[in-house]
């Protein structure tokens, strides 16, 4: 990869290796059954390829104090199905039953540690300096049992977390293929030659989406931004449309710091005007019915719930053209049928383009895998906050550790 190792720059047979993965499932929150084994699927190429390691794996699950922290027993059930052979639950991640499990690997052997999260530490330590990171329990304790870290958390990356980043100062941190498959997909996507190119923006959560334009705007990767979702009411907002209180009352409870950004939309539509696309039509939400208005019609007196059938058919004629595309967040409040039309057409239509597809983010994969045609764009990344934030040209926590290994541990370690 240049910057960062990966699994071709060492040599794992034989060698004690901890794994750190993404595989944080949705969970039946009745039974606690894994609803969606999606990630751990992910993660199978990083594990076949260790095939002859002794592997120990961290991952969390859930939040702290949420109904879905629980014990990665099922993840590691599900993982030794998925995966072909045996994969053993240990109920701790730093005492002397962890430790031990550890020193006893054989070739071949995998274990589940306890997850992260139930480990103050974890939390604690967030967004500190790496080096101090490096001196927590989690790091002192395991670091010293192997001779390699590799870091597949991907979905994780955007979170400075000992468990993330404090690794990498303390033995050889190398990339795992989901990592190194998101890097390259990304990247192929954000350095596309072929034009044009283009972003699709929706949802609700508008602020990450704003830096995700700004910056791909500003630095020429993509030729137009197409709005949906409160993307898209957030710059019509900001190119002087009244929209009606009951749709403003909603974007003023999920966007935070609605006004700021409002500001920022209005700077990004006065720089960039028509390269960024806004809807021409929506449509209403009249108790449970959908309407459609012009948005030269507007305000109204009921909450917009869509984009309009216009504005679909004019989407779908600009995603016929593209070359590239990277797409985040649906059209509308897709979990209701009658306003799920524009979401559904515009990912189909985006699936069905003739362009090298990106999209993410936990409800963009989500509507894919509904309509069953993940398989059709060209990359589902596993991020949602940070496939953002590296569309948006932040910096990664994780990338960051991996490199910070390279330039200490050198280009063969």
């Amino acid at each position: 990869m240049g910057e960062f190792l990966t699994l071709d720059d060492v040599e794992v047979a034989g060698k004690t290796v901890l794994v750190r993965v993404d595989i944080n499932s949705p969970l039946d929150p009745r039974t606690g059954r894994i609803l969606s084994d999606a990630r751990i699927r992910e993660h199978l190429a990083t594990l076949r390829d260790l095939r002859d390691a002794k592997v120990a794996i961290l991952a969390h699950q859930g939040r702290p104090g949420k109904d879905d922290c629980v014990p990665l027993e099922s993840h590691a059930e599900r993982m030794a199905s998925l995966l072909g052979r045996p994969v053993r639950y240990v109920d701790s991640l730093i005492g002397r039953t962890a430790q031990d499990a550890i020193g006893a690997l054989k070739e071949g052997e995998v274990i589940v540690l306890e997850n992260t999260r139930f480990y103050a530490e974890e939390e604690a330590y967030a967004d500190k300096p790496v080096e101090k990171m490096a001196k927590s329990h989690i790091v002192h304790r395991l670091a010293p049992l192997a001779q390699y870290f590799v870091l597949d958390a991907f979905a994780a990356g955007h979170r400075a977390q000992p468990t993330i980043v404090g690794f990498c100062e303390a033995i050889p941190t190398v990339a795992g293929r989901v990592v190194q498959r998101e890097v390259e997909m990304l990247d192929r996507a954000l350095r596309a030659e072929e034009r044009p190119t283009m972003a699709i923006l929706g949802g609700i959560k508008a602020d990450d989406s704003l830096a995700v334009a700004q910056h791909l705007l500003e630095h020429g990767t993509v030729d137009s931004v197409l709005t949906t979702g409160g993307v898209a009411l957030l710059f019509l907002h900001a190119g002087g449309v009244s929209l009606g209180e009951p749709t403003l009352a909603v974007l003023r409870k999920e966007i935070e710091e609605y006004d700021a950004n409002l500001a920022a939309a209005k700077a990004l539509v006065g720089k960039y005007g028509r390269r960024i696309e806004v809807p021409g039509d929506v449509a209403l939400n009249v108790d449970g019915k959908r309407v459609e208005v012009p948005v030269r019609e507007l305000p109204a007196d009921h909450p917009i719930a869509d984009i309009g059938l216009e504005t679909i058919a004019h989407y779908g004629t600009e995603v016929a053209k593209a070359r590239t595309i990277i797409m985040n967040g649906p059209a509308g409040v897709f979990e209701l049928e009658p306003f799920a039309v524009g979401t559904r057409e515009l990912f189909t239509a985006v699936a069905e383009a003739s362009a090298f597809t990106v999209i993410g983010g936990g409800h963009t994969v989500a509507v894919a895998e509904a309509l069953g045609i993940e398989r059709k764009f060209g990359h589902v990344s596993t991020g949602g906050g940070a496939l953002l934030n590296y569309l948006a040209g932040r910096p990664l926590p994780l990338l960051d550790a991996l490199r910070r290994s390279k330039a200490k541990f050198g280009a063969h370690p």
